[in-house]
């Protein structure tokens, strides 16, 4: 199936889990690890870091599971 210009990918296909990326320092593609850097209330960012060197490879930002949220008393 193929899409025209302006439509959307099907809902499945919006978000992908990086499982290797290309390592400057390995070069070649090397697995990362996903690693949780910084809680905001509107969004987390994790740094993608190579599994064999340590370099950090890139940064994505999601938004927070909707699991209840903060309760502060």
């Amino acid at each position: 199936m193929a899409w025209s210009v302006g439509r959307s990918a099907p809902e499945q296909f919006q978000e992908f889990e990086v499982s290797r990326i290309y390592c400057p320092n390995c070069r070649a593609a090397m697995p990362v690890r996903k690693r949780l850097v910084l809680v905001l209330l509107d969004r987390e960012i994790h740094h993608y870091i190579c599994a064999a060197c340590g370099a950090s490879l890139g940064r994505r930002e999601e938004l927070p599971a909707a699991s209840g949220g903060l309760i502060l008393a």
